[in-house]
């Protein structure tokens, strides 16, 4: 058989232009997106390969992350730092702060300054960040550098966490270049782990390769062969076989190859099935190793991962007059990676080789393996429990496998851990009585990270064996409990769950006091709080001292438990926690009390606390390896941003979030309102009303109770906006009534105000002011600035007289500037502007219009800023011009006036000229010229070259 040349980049030129432009213009971030085999590595080699020639010399560095992983976060950037030394200024030109990194780069020690005098912090979430600081600090001495780390879908969390605090601010040097299968990322569309927001002077790209068409097909396969390209019809034939995808075509063409070098017709594609063309051309492209060489090629292949070659050599079979090695390189099967590794081209190749093996044969190999990295310092211990079990050791399976599992634990490579326990437990050889144990270990470790789908599906089917005890089914029984409640988000199945372990629980208390104080959590379910006050009492009389995680998680609850309801001592409770416990279990009890506190804190109006809550969390459970309160920080976030007026990029932000939590929705409720918010805010109301129904409002048992009520409280003046009075009554009554129920008032800080703005404009004053009354009495004595604020406004819409109701205005507006609530301050204004109006004072009145108007402009809330230009005609146009003067604003001159602006973003929506009238409060006539002035000024022929105005041109409130 002829072989065929390794063909160049083809299909890819759009592609290899924007990463060279990226990786020449730095400092920038790119990901390269596609499926495996389609050709992300070669677009990497094309780009980087001439940066070795000419004046401008640029360093790279290759890192890689593998399938079969260890517990060494930070591996795959370290491995690729190691190669940094040449590109090196002098050790005394280097920051001091690299010297951090002497313990971890050996093989540069002699490059980098002494590391720094001061011992490791004790503070472990510091010495992580230092260690990230002397790794861009490194870079950025490195001069110009491309950093790659390629399948980003398998790295640890610590690498991510490292390459997003480099994304943050790189290096001005740095071109740093991840590629990824985005089907395989832990959380889809993220392979960061986080959204990645570029920094400004950052440069992103994102390069998504595609399956090459026929054509492209049709050149790849000429580059194979290099000659002339083959028939249109065979490539379409070879298209069609291949799906497209660059390795499978290649090694198919070479498999396909006569001893002359020629193709053969293309109906002999016809008699190859698809899923057979990449193992048949595998296995002929072996058929021509030497005994010797097949031997090293299927150690490669058992080992999964490059090697170097003194372990392979001890995998394979010894061939004492020949190595296969040297041959399997030059005959292509085999490459050499960095650091003198040899391996294969891609996962797809080693697999067809890997399921040519003979099943005795495979297993004898496995078992050298496992013999081979047995006496390595310290043992790969997920490599070895993988061989095991494939070399039917199933001992020493289970032994490896829990080893390694611990290990990852302990080192806080949650997701890790969790993938090591499923693999145990999904394997039928597992014996029985093993899997109970092995199940629960899983099911505590799984609540610290956010995987929860398989563990859900294991831990229901182990409680449908009989054989279980009653304190393993109670224990297994409460750990599904509390993953349905957090990271599932179905509170309601949770909940059950939890009701059905606690008789199973008598015998351990502890365990019974952590399941009554989740249910004593008061945001979600029916129950009165009362009940959740009951259940938090049981619980604390439950506790046993001697085991601290537990009395730790039942501590959190109830802190938690009393800062959401605003009690006075909530913030004493705090104090409490055990912030310093050595233990790490415990803390991480504390991070997530923390979060907990987060989301109550934001609830209340506390921010400056909430912040503060936090860092807290933030920090624990980077120390202590635990993802959930991490992410439920980063969820809770967007919505204190939705408060506090910081919506640049936070409608993005908020669609990541939704896009990550697609298969536990009631997890994206605070992204749902939000969106939801920001819609009703620019007269977007059919988005509005989509996002605000999904935030939890009509999931009574699941929803997450203040976030459901600020919902409500949207879709209220959503349907005033709309006219639908009697929609918006009954949405107010049944999000009242489930406040009344539960007894926690000072959640209705948006509700409230909203529901007494449809009871008045229904001619119900008598139940506005007994809603009023109610709602005064249920926050009095609570500890909730929101609450009070809401109010304040709820009795300046309900007061008769005018004066009244422009003090209470005043002091809404007052309470929300003093927590940084812009928007709801901007209301406020609004509000006590018309009152100001109906006192006669038209000149306050146009001041406090101008100021609401103005935040709305400035937060890009495009209808009520409308409204705002809309009173301010009605109060009359010297007050306008009057107000305006007072306030420093002039004309505008730039090439969009304020109102073409607002123009522009609706026609870049989509929006005709009827709807724009209706969100903008004009004319049909006013709208058409507004128009015509946008694409004159644009210099556009048509409305759909228009495009959306930036942000930071948004201009004041003030029209040209």
């Amino acid at each position: 058989m002829a072989s065929a040349a390794s063909p160049a980049l083809v299909g890819r030129d759009a592609q290899l232009r924007l990463l060279n432009g990226a990786i020449t213009e730095p400092p920038s971030v790119i990901q390269v997106q596609g499926e495996a085999g389609i050709g992300k590595t070669r677009l990497i080699r094309a780009a980087i390969d001439p940066l070795h020639e000419g004046e401008a010399e640029r360093t790279v560095l290759l890192g890689h992350c593998h399938q079969i992983r260890e517990p060494l976060p930070y591996g795959p950037v370290f491995d690729a730092l190691r190669h940094v030394a040449a590109a090196l200024p002098p050790r005394d030109r280097l920051s001091p702060l690299t010297g951090v990194l002497r313990g971890y780069l050996p093989e540069l020690a002699d490059r980098l300054p002494s590391a720094p005098s001061s011992s490791p912090l004790d503070d472990p979430r510091a010495e992580r960040h230092r260690l990230f600081r002397a790794v861009h600090a490194l870079l950025a001495d490195a001069g110009p550098v491309v950093l790659v780390v390629e399948d980003l879908h398998w790295a640890d969390d610590g690498t991510r966490d490292l390459l997003r605090f480099l994304t943050g601010q790189p290096p001005d040097g740095l071109a740093l270049v991840v590629t990824f299968r985005r089907e395989e990322l832990p959380v889809p569309g993220l392979p960061f782990g986080h959204a990645y927001r570029r920094a400004p002077g950052v440069r992103g790209e994102v390069i998504s390769l595609t399956p090459l068409d026929v054509e492209g097909v049709r050149s790849l396969a000429g580059a194979l062969l290099g000659r002339s390209a083959p028939t249109p019809e065979f490539a379409a034939k070879l298209h069609e076989r291949t799906a497209g995808v660059p390795f499978v075509i290649e090694e198919v063409v070479r498999s396909l190859l006569d001893d002359e070098g020629r193709l053969p017709e293309p109906e002999a594609l016809d008699r190859m099935a698809v899923p057979l063309l990449l193992r048949e051309a595998m296995a002929e492209r072996l058929a021509g190793l030497s005994p010797a060489a097949l031997s090293t090629v299927r150690a490669a292949a058992v080992l999964g991962l490059p090697a170097d070659e003194p372990l392979i050599a001890a995998v394979s079979v010894p061939f004492p007059s020949e190595t296969g090695l040297g041959q399997a390189l030059e005959a292509g099967v085999l490459l050499e990676h960095p650091d003198g590794q040899y391996g294969f081209r891609h996962t797809l190749a080693q697999q067809a080789v890997y399921d040519t093996i003979p099943g005795p044969e495979r297993r004898l190999i496995h078992q050298r393996a496992m013999a081979a990295l047995a006496v390595l310092d310290p043992p790969p211990l997920v490599q070895l429990a993988h061989h095991a079990r494939r070399a039917g050791d199933f001992a020493a399976w289970q032994r490896h496998g829990s080893a390694a599992a611990d290990r990852a634990a302990a080192l806080g490579d949650i997701p890790l851990a969790v993938e090591v326990l499923e693999g145990l437990l999904a394997d039928p050889k597992l014996p029985r009585d093993a899997r109970g144990p092995l199940a629960l270990r899983l099911s505590r470790v799984a609540a610290i990270g956010l995987s929860h789908r398989r563990v859900v599906r294991i831990l229901r089917h182990l409680l449908k064996d009989d054989f279980l005890s009653p304190q393993v089914r109670g224990q297994a029984r409460l750990n599904l409990g509390i993953l349905l409640s957090n990271q599932a988000g179905a509170v309601a199945a949770g909940r059950q769950e939890i009701l059905a372990a606690l008789p199973d629980l008598h015998d351990s208390p502890s365990l019974a006091a952590r399941g009554l104080a989740l249910l004593a959590m008061p945001a979600w379910g029916g129950e009165p709080l009362s009940m959740h006050q009951e259940w938090m009492d049981q619980a604390e009389k439950l506790l046993d001292d001697r085991d601290p995680e537990l009395t730790a998680a039942v501590l959190a609850n109830k802190v938690s438990l009393a800062m959401l309801v605003g009690a006075p001592e909530a913030f004493e409770l705090v104090a409490a926690l055990p912030v310093d416990d050595p233990a790490t279990a415990v803390r991480r009890q504390v991070a997530r009390g923390y979060s907990n506190l987060y989301d109550a804190a934001v609830a209340l109006g506390h921010y400056a606390a909430a912040e503060r809550f936090a860092e807290q969390s933030r920090r624990i459970a980077e120390e202590t390896g635990a993802l959930y309160p991490e992410f439920l920080v980063e969820m809770s976030s967007i919505r204190l941003d939705l408060l506090t007026g910081r919506w640049e990029g936070l409608r993005e932000r908020a669609v990541a979030a939704v896009e990550m939590t697609f298969e536990a929705p009631l997890l994206a409720v605070d992204a749902r309102l939000t969106l939801g918010m920001l819609a009703l805010a620019r007269g977007e109301w059919d988005e509005a009303g989509v996002h605000l129904e999904a935030a939890g409002v009509r999931d009574l048992d699941s929803g997450f109770l203040p976030v459901a009520a600020a919902a409500s409280s949207g879709l209220v003046e959503l349907h005033l906006t709309r006219d639908s009075l009697e929609s918006a009554l009954r949405e107010a009554d049944l999000a009242v009534g489930r406040l009344r129920r539960k007894g926690v008032w000072v959640w209705g800080d948006q509700l409230v105000p909203a529901a007494v703005g449809a009871l008045l404009r229904a001619g119900r004053r008598g139940e506005a002011a007994g809603l009023v009354a109610e709602f005064a009495a249920g926050i009095e004595g609570r500890n909730a600035p929101s609450a009070e604020a809401g109010l304040d406004a709820a009795r300046g819409a309900l007061a008769q007289d005018a004066g009244e109701a422009a003090h209470y205005y005043a002091r809404a507006r007052g309470a929300y500037e003093a927590m940084s609530r812009s928007y709801g301050a901007a209301r406020a204004a609004e509000s006590e502007a018309g009152a100001r109006l109906a006192l006669g004072d038209r000149e306050l009145a146009a001041d406090l219009v101008a100021d609401a108007g103005e935040r709305y402009a400035a937060l890009g809330a495009t209808h009520d800023a409308a409204r705002c230009r809309h009173l301010l005609r009605e109060i009359g146009p010297e007050m306008s011009r009057a107000a305006a003067r007072r306030r420093g604003r002039g004309g505008g001159s730039g090439v969009l006036s304020p109102r073409e602006s607002e123009v522009a973003r609706l026609v870049a929506l989509g929006r005709t000229n009827r709807e724009i009238a209706e969100v903008l409060f004009l004319s049909r006539r006013t709208v058409d010229t507004h128009v015509a002035k946008v694409l004159r000024k644009l210099g556009v022929r048509t409305r759909a070259d228009v495009r959306e105005p930036r942000p930071d041109d948004r201009p004041g409130l003030v029209e040209s």
